[in-house]
């Protein structure tokens, strides 16, 4: 035992109050019956008017051996080494065992009776396993609120921090669309599940081209063929139209100016839906001396697909020549002169050139076709008197 843990104060082992040392009794000592407080023996100016040292005569400052019971152990206080040089058998009674409970106690005096339990407590033993215990009982009648913690897991990586961010998402999403699209260029995976991979989409492509091409084949309008009626070509014009471009034949100034009816008809065999005209321009020119003598337009028509419909086109002929020498005015002339002034009583046919610009529905662009007449009769007749 270390010396600086031992006191020096004897009354630390040996004075008491109320009570008295059972271990060393002595016979002319008698406890005083009034109860006194711990400082008293310590303080001077607090004893008591009648003191019992007989060796001061008086009032006692500080320490003194009237200021304890004289029951204390007197033996001299030892510290340091001295202790450890006891014998065995003097180092049993460990007055420190009363405060650590290293052992038993040094005394059971100083207020502890035959009624109290003593000073040292002894643990009792552990409960078997499975045997329940007061705290069984009292937690069987209410519930048990559980709290769990989660273990602490490994620290955040870099990659696993940056991947939290807009950009590190971004370039997930993106590494996963390249492995996606290696992955079914390569035919090892479909897209929009199993099914569509690159195989499935080359015979779906082949299988649309061959539905487009039939749609095409179906539903787009082809230019049709036209041929002029073998019979009367130009038929004289009517109704407003007709009133509209008087007929007129004049030498001086040489021109002409009349009216007619382009009978056409139009094959449409080779159309499966029927045809739409937007509109048909015409353009009337003379192939011998390669003049234009009239023009035509046609509006908006539809006609039935494989068949053979006809289509008259309004012509309006105008020509201006410097005299009547001009072989294009004497041609038109000599057409439609009055069959009175023939010997025979027959005309001389005229021969010109339709050409025709067709807009029709479906189709991105114009397209042109002409046609050449020869000795097509005059749609009308001049007057006999006519100049």
């Amino acid at each position: 035992m270390e010396y600086d843990r031992k006191s020096t104060v004897s009354s630390f082992y040996g004075a008491r109050r109320g009570s008295f040392d059972a271990l060393h009794q002595t016979p002319n000592y008698a406890p005083s019956g009034r109860q006194q407080d711990d400082a008293s023996s310590f303080y001077a100016d607090r004893q008591p008017r009648v003191s019992h040292d007989v060796l001061s005569g008086g009032q006692s400052a500080g320490y003194n051996a009237s200021s304890f019971f004289a029951a204390g152990r007197l033996e001299p206080l030892k510290g340091g080494r001295d202790e450890e040089e006891e014998a065995p058998e003097a180092r049993a009674w460990d007055v420190y065992a009363d405060f650590n409970n290293a052992g038993p106690r040094y005394s059971s005096a100083f207020g502890i009776g035959q009624h109290q339990e003593s000073g040292y407590h002894q643990l009792p033993p552990a409960p078997p396993p499975g045997a329940k215990t007061e705290g069984d009982s009292d937690s069987a009648l209410a519930p048990v609120e559980l709290v769990t913690v989660p273990a602490l897991g490994p620290e955040w990586q870099k990659s696993e921090m940056k991947n939290m961010t807009k950009s590190g998402r971004r370039e997930v999403k993106s590494d996963k669309r390249r492995e996606k699209w290696k992955a079914w260029n390569r035919g090892e995976t479909g897209m929009c599940g199993k099914w569509f991979t690159k195989k499935f989409l080359i015979f779906f492509i082949f299988g649309w081209c061959a539905v487009i091409g039939a749609i095409i084949a179906i539903t787009i309008p082809r230019v049709p063929p036209l041929s002029f009626n073998s019979g009367t070509p130009l038929v004289a014009a009517t109704g407003s139209f007709n009133a509209s471009i008087p007929i007129e034949f004049s030498r001086y100034p040489a021109n002409f100016s009349f009216p007619a009816l382009a009978d056409i008809q139009v094959d449409t065999t080779s159309n499966m839906i029927p045809l739409t005209f937007n509109h048909i321009s015409a353009q009337v020119w003379d192939p011998a001396t390669n003049l234009q003598v009239g023009t035509g337009y046609f509006g908006k028509a539809t006609l039935p697909a494989k068949s053979y419909p006809i289509i008259q086109i309004p012509l309006n002929f105008s020509y201006v020549a410097s005299n009547d020498t001009d072989p294009t005015w004497n041609e038109w002339y000599n057409a439609c002169k009055n069959t009175g002034l023939y010997a025979n009583g027959t005309r001389p046919g005229v021969n010109f050139e339709l050409i025709l610009t067709m807009d029709i529905s479906g189709l991105l662009s114009t397209a042109s076709t002409s046609t050449q007449v020869d000795a097509a009769p005059c749609p009308f007749e001049l007057p006999i008197n006519s100049v």
